[in-house]
């Protein structure tokens, strides 16, 4: 214990060099999920692609004939503090670069991201605080707010005017209506309510007898999973049958929801194999022999994420954060397990294909491709 605590002082007195050695025994990476708790599906999926890639990159030689590691710490779903314990012993193991999710772990660990100098990728965190945070931070998941102009983009088009808004009572759900409602207003709706629930919610029925007071023409659910699924439910219970858009809707609130989901409309990332792609359909036929499951999104970012990383460490030849930085700002252009290429843009945000989908007998179907600028 004692050696623990000092091998921690030395860190954070800033004794141990940012660097790691050129050529180490192992190429050590990490990852903060949730692996526990209420959100603890996001952390089964995103390290099930996790350890794919891992395992695919080991079994075809590693880097260079060195191999990948992955270690993986629990932020519980969320907490600041259990996302800063986890980092502090991801440096204690020459981590260089980590694989982070939700905003409030990402938040907390970005100071130690950059006094250490190391690579953070995020594959699952959507906050728009989340840009510009670090310059050591970049982001192959779409944002929160471009996904928002997705789904209001789409309303636009059906004549509603006074919209509902059920948002997380957190930063993503501020953010989320902090962009959406100036953007719906410049279409020539209106706001007529706009209510919060904690994430993890269990009970949203003051709220949604709220929304229904406000009889608007559409409902927004600014918010993920597993509270996507309860409050499509709970709006169905209560008598409402306005359309639902949203950003986001996985197995997870599929089964919370049954039948009231049918008819919601969502953007999100899209990831699905097709034949144009042979890297998608291997990584999609090994990940449902793998896992008795098809991967969804957040299982590719995690995936494509431990690929970036590697793609980087074989440019540079260098095993530090740094250098790992560097290596993406000169050349942001990787290949994509969505097809083609990504790009990642000055803001640190990789470019990539955003679907609508509707639900339809409890089962997403996919709707059509729309383009929404993302915020400089």
């Amino acid at each position: 214990m004692k050696k623990i605590w000092l091998l921690a002082l030395i860190y954070a007195l800033g004794f141990v060099s940012a660097g790691a050695a050129d050529t180490p025994d192992k190429y050590r990476i990490g990852a903060l999920l949730a692996m526990t708790g209420p959100s603890s599906f996001y952390g089964q999926v995103m390290s099930q692609g996790i350890k794919q890639a891992v395992d695919e990159i080991n079994e075809a030689g590693g880097i260079d004939g060195i191999p990948l590691e992955v270690t993986i710490e629990d932020h519980k779903g969320g907490g600041g503090q259990e996302a800063v314990t986890g980092m502090n012993r991801l440096l204690l193991s020459d981590v260089q670069a980590v694989l982070t999710s939700f905003s409030g772990p990402t938040i907390a660990i970005a100071p130690l991201a950059d006094q250490h100098h190391i690579l953070l990728m995020n594959g699952g965190a959507v906050s728009a605080k989340l840009v510009g945070l670090s310059p050591y931070l970049f982001h192959n998941r779409s944002l929160a707010t471009d996904l928002s102009r997705i789904a209001l983009t789409y309303a636009k088009e059906s004549g509603a005017k006074k919209l509902a808004e059920l948002q997380w009572q957190n930063d993503v759900g501020d953010s989320i209506a902090h962009t959406a409602e100036p953007l719906w207003k410049s279409f020539g709706g209106e706001v007529v309510a706009t209510e919060a629930v904690p994430q993890g919610a269990i009970n949203m029925d003051t709220s949604v007898a709220k929304l229904r007071a406000a009889n608007p023409d559409l409902v927004a659910l600014w918010m993920f999973t597993p509270e996507v699924g309860l409050a499509l439910k709970r709006l169905r219970d209560f008598g409402m049958t306005q359309p639902v858009i949203g950003v986001e809707f996985t197995e997870n609130d599929a089964k919370i929801a049954g039948k009231a989901a049918d008819g919601y409309h969502f953007a999100t990332d899209y990831f699905q194999a097709s034949p144009d792609n042979p890297w998608s359909q291997r990584f999609a036929e090994l990940y449902q022999k793998r896992y008795g499951t098809a991967p969804d999104f957040y299982a590719a970012n995690y995936y494509e994420g431990v690929y970036v990383i590697a793609a980087l460490i074989r440019r540079t030849h260098r095993w530090n954060g740094d250098a790992l930085r560097e290596a993406l700002l000169q050349n942001p252009h990787f290949d994509s397990i969505y097809g083609g290429q990504m790009t990642f843009g000055a803001n640190g945000v990789a470019q990539k294909r955003t679907a609508l989908f509707t639900v339809e007998n409890g089962q997403r179907k996919f709707v059509q491709f729309l383009d929404a600028t993302p915020e400089k």
